[in-house]
């Protein structure tokens, strides 16, 4: 059996695509997406590479041997004997494998060094290089909510400022595909989750070639997968390392305390600049909302005296995102654009093009003065707050799986404004206990969780009783979809289609009521 680092002395020196990788023997855990660029990227640089995974995408299972590398499928609740007789130099994990898992436990007691797919990408990153013979700069994004949208606006932002850019990471292309694109590309917007900070913070601060991005933002904190990390402080404390090495913008949301702590905290390199953003008035090194304009006066000469108009809130809300955490996306986007010089003007025209991506505060159908809207992808308490603050007074489809998150301080606040709540999902015991406590004053409905098939039927017809004209109907669950649905975009495509069925058989609008709203309990 290996000893404890005897690996490690060859390992620091696997900071480039042109290093010698050929034959290091890589263990890789999972064959997602994720997984299938780590080991195709490592059969390329010729490692050895042996994935292990509980199950495998039957296209990813049949191009492994064509890439030449090996598959073992089967549980993982204990380290199968083929891993330890393999004796990996390298693991490289998918990042739904949680620290407590017995592989990553088997791994770090045994001193190899464990990677995700971010380090990877760092260390192979200058494969493609630009004209000037660098490799791409790289723009970290994370936060509780608003990753996604954060990432696509940034990297829109960017190429409508003449720059080669691509969105990575979390938002579902793996980094390493782009590593590898012949060509090219000026800058690297990577989406990054908890899971796979908490994979990159493994990495000693001052280890060889340590991952140092050009800006890094995070948008928000709020509690989220604490089932995966532990506890709030190890969440929050991996979504830190986002702004290790930083070189030119640590961006953070000056309303929200524990993003400014963690760039006060951050080891960044020596003059990176903090820049804030909220939808205040903004101050020097700041971005934020004046008189309805939001403006930038951090990436300016006459920062103190002078501010340059980007774009209005009604020009926004016009293009459909005007809700204030969309604005507030929208700013942080344009911090990190603006670091690396693109103009107002091409920020203008960018938000001009930009739609949102589907399930986020989309609009599903407005018929006979009913609203519906499918937020499916809030799926913890942080995010349906904000749509909540965006449509006070709607009609709450809430529920699901809730990641050991406590749902009581959303309905003691936000959720005792709206007119009724309907409860859906696994957890919802402990949703309807936090209205009995916090808010009882609001309209409780209940679905039977065997509806499973007709879950989002039964949802849309009980809206239905509810609704009047002017009323909005938000599916904003604040959790995870898993116990009824294959995912958030499943969740929110059955709502869709459940009130657009409606709505073609005549119904999906108010319907005529007395004054005496339906019994709550249903």
């Amino acid at each position: 059996m290996a000893l404890p680092g005897m690996s490690t002395a060859r390992v620091d020196t696997l900071t480039s695509w042109h290093a010698d990788w050929r034959g290091l023997r890589v263990a890789v855990l999972g064959l997602s997406t994720t997984g299938f660029s780590v080991a195709d990227t490592l059969a390329e640089l010729g490692a050895d590479v042996y994935v292990f995974t509980e199950s495998a995408d039957e296209e990813y299972a049949r191009l492994l041997p064509v890439i030449g590398a090996r598959l073992w499928t089967g549980p993982l609740h204990e380290v199968p004997e083929e891993l330890a007789a393999f004796e990996p130099e390298v693991v490289v994990a998918s990042p739904g494998f949680e620290p407590r898992h017995p592989v990553i436990a088997w791994t770090q007691e045994r001193g190899t060094p464990l990677w995700g797919d971010i380090e990877l990408a760092w260390r192979v990153r200058d494969k493609v290089l630009r004209p000037d013979g660098s490799p791409a700069d790289w723009m970290l994004i994370t936060g509780t909510n608003g990753k996604t949208t954060t990432t696509r606006l940034t990297a829109s932002m960017l190429v409508a400022g003449g720059l080669r850019a691509a969105p990575v990471g979390n938002i579902g292309v793996p980094v390493l595909d782009a590593v590898r694109d012949p060509g090219g590309f000026d800058v690297l917007v990577v989406e990054v989750s908890s899971h796979q900070l908490w994979y990159l913070g493994l990495a000693p601060v001052d280890g060889p070639d340590p991952l140092s991005p050009y800006a890094a933002v995070c948008l928000n904190l709020a509690d989220d997968h604490l089932e995966w990390h532990g506890s709030f402080q190890a969440y929050r404390d991996a979504k830190a390392v986002v702004y290790r090495n930083t070189r030119v913008a640590c961006v953070y949301n000056k309303s929200d305390v524990a993003t400014r702590e963690m760039v006060e905290d951050a080891d960044v390199v020596e003059g990176a600049r903090a820049i804030g953003f909220d939808l205040g008035v903004p101050g020097p090194s700041d971005l934020g909302v004046v008189d309805g304009i939001l403006v930038d006066r951090a990436f300016l000469a006459e920062r103190h005296s002078s501010a340059l108009e980007l774009t209005t809130v009604s020009e926004l809300a016009a293009e459909g995102l005007g809700a204030p955490h969309i604005v507030s996306n929208i700013l942080a986007a344009a911090a990190l654009a603006r670091s690396r010089d693109v103009e107002p003007a091409a920020i203008r025209a960018a938000l001009r093009s930009f739609a949102l991506d589907p399930h986020r505060i989309q609009v599903v159908a407005v018929h006979e003065g009913v609203t519906w809207i499918d937020d499916s992808k809030a799926t913890n308490p942080h995010a349906a707050a904000s749509s909540l603050a965006a449509y006070p007074g709607a009609l709450w489809i809430v529920g699901g799986m809730l990641k050991g998150v406590d749902i009581a301080p959303l309905v003691a606040g936000r959720g005792g404004g709206a007119k009724a709540a309907i409860v859906i999902g696994a957890d919802r015991t402990d949703v309807l206990a936090a209205f009995a406590r916090h808010a009882p004053e609001v309209p409780v409905f209940e679905v039977d969780p065997a509806e499973t098939e007709n879950v989002m039927a039964r949802v849309v017809d009980l809206a239905l009783d509810v609704a009047r004209d002017g009323d909005v109907v938000l599916l904003a669950p604040a959790a995870a979809s898993f116990d009824q649905f294959s995912s958030y975009a499943d969740r929110g495509t059955r709502f869709a289609d459940a009130v657009r069925e409606r709505i073609s058989a005549g119904e999906g609008g108010a319907r005529d009521h007395d004054d005496t709203a339906p019994d709550a309990g249903a």
